[in-house]
Order: C-alpha cells, then sequence, then structure tokens
C-alpha cells in the first residue's frame, strides 16, 4: 500500500453565542480535515485545529505532502520522523500542528486496514473514561446565578467532574465565581480552574490563596507555557494541584515541564503536540514518573487515548451549548454514558467520518 495523495478541508461557523476565556474571546468554531488517500482505496481521515491556517499561508502540506506520496502509510514512526526536522520546518507552532494532523489521519488510516478501533491498537486499557465538562466560560449575559445554574446542570448529566474559567476579572471577583459554583454544585464534585495563562505567577498564587478553601481540583494553565519556573513558583505555594500542556510540543517539550517536578497532571493535546504518535510518547514518560495525564482538546480523538492508557485521569468533553454543529459535523456523535463516562467507538480507526453533506455550507478552504 502506498500513499498517493493529501487532501485537506476547512470548515467554520458562528458559535451560538461568542465564549470567552482568561484572555480571549471566541466567536466562531470549525474543524479542518485532512484526508490521506492511497492506491487501495482506503482514505485515513486526520483531525485538526491550526491545519487549515498552516496551508493557508507556509504550503506546509504541500511540503509534507512531498515527503509523503509513495510511502507505505503503515511506517508511522518513519514517516513522523521524515516530517519532523525542525531546521526546516520548525519545532513548533503550525508546523507541529500540521503533522499532528497528518498523524491522526495515519493511525485511522491503520486502524482501518488493521479492522481494529484506535483505541485497540494503542493499548486498550479500558472502554469508559470519566469525563468532565468543560465550560463556564464567561458572557455578557452570564452573572453568577447563571454560572452556577450552568455547572449545576452540567453535573446533572451524571458527570463528577466540571471545569470553569477563571482570569479575565479581578483576583477577588473570579474568586467569586469559584465560590458560586462549589456552592452549586456541592462538595463531592471535582472542580477544576482554568485560566489559559492569564496571571504572572505571583498573582497566581495570590488567586490559589483564596481559593483554595473551595478545593479546586486543579489549576490549569495559570502561567505562560513557557514559564516552567512560574509553575514551580506557583507549586511551592499552594495545595492546588498544577495542570498544564495544551500548549506544549512534543516530548521534548514535556520533558522540561517533568524535570521542574511542579505539575503532577499533564494535559496534553494530540492535535498540536505531535499527534499520536507523539503523545503516546509523552504518555510513557508521564507513566515513568507516575504522573497523570488528562489530554486537552475535543473528546473524539481523545476518547480512544484516554481508554488506550492506564494513567488517564479524565476525558475533556464539550458540551453543545456553545457549538451549533455539535450534532451534526460527524456521523457519529460522542455521546456521555447515564454515569457520566465516556465510550470509544467500536469500530475500525477512530470512527469520527464527517458528516460533508452538513458541514458543505460552511466550508471556507
Amino acid at each position: 500500500m502506498k500513499i498517493t495523495d493529501i487532501k485537506v478541508e476547512k470548515y467554520s461557523w458562528p458559535r451560538v453565542r461568542p465564549v470567552t476565556n482568561g484572555k480571549h474571546t471566541y466567536t466562531h468554531a470549525g474543524m479542518s480535515i485532512l484526508k490521506i488517500e492511497t492506491d487501495e482505496n482506503t482514505t485515513g481521515i486526520g483531525l485538526g485545529i491550526g491545519m487549515g491556517w498552516g496551508i493557508q499561508d507556509n504550503g506546509l502540506i504541500d511540503k509534507f505532502k512531498q515527503e509523503l506520496i509513495g510511502e507505505d502509510p503503515l511506517d508511522i514512526e518513519f514517516l513522523w520522523n521524515k516530517m519532523w526536522v525542525p531546521k526546516l520546518v520548525g519545532r513548533r507552532g503550525l508546523s507541529t500542528q500540521v503533522i499532528s494532523s497528518i498523524d491522526i489521519g495515519l493511525w485511522d488510516l491503520k486502524g482501518k486496514i488493521a479492522g481494529l478501533p484506535l483505541y485497540k491498537m494503542l493499548g486498550g486499557f479500558s472502554n469508559r473514561t470519566p469525563a468532565y465538562i468543560a465550560g463556564g466560560y464567561y458572557s455578557e449575559d452570564k452573572g453568577l446565578k447563571e454560572l452556577g445554574d450552568e455547572m449545576l446542570e452540567y453535573v446533572s448529566w451524571g458527570v463528577k467532574a466540571v471545569k470553569m474559567k477563571v482570569g479575565a476579572l479581578s483576583l477577588h471577583e473570579d474568586a467569586l465565581r469559584v465560590k458560586t459554583v462549589r456552592e452549586a454544585i456541592g462538595p463531592d464534585i471535582k472542580l477544576m480552574l482554568d485560566a489559559n495563562c492569564a496571571y504572572k505567577y505571583y498573582d497566581a498564587i495570590r488567586f490559589a490563596n483564596l481559593v483554595e478553601k473551595y478545593e479546586p481540583y486543579w489549576f490549569e494553565e495559570p502561567v505562560m507555557p513557557d514559564d516552567y519556573e512560574g509553575f514551580r513558583k506557583i507549586a511551592e505555594k499552594t495545595t492546588i494541584p498544577i495542570a498544564t500542556g495544551e500548549n506544549e510540543y512534543t516530548r521534548y517539550g514535556f520533558r522540561d515541564i517533568i524535570e521542574r517536578k511542579a505539575v503532577p497532571i499533564l494535559n496534553p493535546d494530540p492535535y498540536i503536540m505531535g499527534g499520536i504518535t507523539e503523545f503516546m510518547k509523552v504518555v510513557a514518560l508521564s507513566q515513568a514518573y507516575d504522573l497523570d495525564i488528562s489530554p486537552h482538546g475535543n473528546q473524539e480523538i481523545n476518547i480512544h487515548l484516554t481508554a488506550a492508557i492506564s494513567n488517564a485521569l479524565m476525558l475533556e468533553y464539550y458540551p453543545q451549548q456553545h457549538d451549533r454543529m455539535w450534532d451534526k459535523k460527524y456521523k457519529h456523535t460522542l455521546l456521555l454514558n447515564d454515569d457520566g463516562t465516556v465510550s470509544p467507538p467500536d469500530c475500525p480507526g477512530h470512527g469520527f467520518e464527517p458528516n460533508y453533506e452538513e458541514l458543505a455550507p460552511y466550508r471556507i478552504l
């Protein structure tokens, strides 16, 4: 079998309402689809976020296509190393995000050829992963009561954990929001805080001191992703576990985080950090240090990754409230089980074939 072509499509649509985290406002949602075609009429589907911009701005797909056409798609380790040549394409950013999407497509193709679901190909540890709902964004029409009601609704779905945003308001205003959510969901539901890199380390320490009494389960990305010393300084001053990694790249970046001995919960994003191939290397590294993995990003690929490994903590699950295409963009929609867990599709590959008919009005590339 040989790779014959790589094609890309990009889609974008307006959100139900804009959402804001600690630093950014997002008015649109979207997806990129990469198709890896072969001479045996089997196609791998790669999913990504930055891939479309990489094509438009840098011609990265053309670069990688030249490297991959004619190669055996099953030689995934060889192909990853053939693409990731930092001197030529960069160590981070769009180039690694494009490699991530290609890598996801290669693994989907491999699963289809083998007739196995992705999580079985990668290890097959469990067919159920506990999920947390990623919500609690800022919006103009969301006061304290609305925030509490939102998080309580998520709990009513059966999940045992929810996540909210912090960092956009003053320390005391955000501490009041955390207090409101804790009182709404009760003491037995895990509550995670996500700052999206909004703080300097000294303000993150102040904020952690204000909210420790509400028992956050973790404090995610309190500082910029490269501020490894900041993570260490915060960890020394709070009992709240630090989580980070959604903006980190490759096993080398996670090696540098782990060496600081300040972050017990890693959030690698396979759509960003190098794909499934690199994700599994970070998993092995984390297991050697008895650290937990809770991957960042859309649940469709991550459900396979959490189901494949022994140290998966939780699956990040984005609800339909913010995405009008939530149950339309794929032919299979990943739903919560009654107990708040999620199960991977039991079909070859990753199992998320795009619903091109529904997506067609939103295509931009």
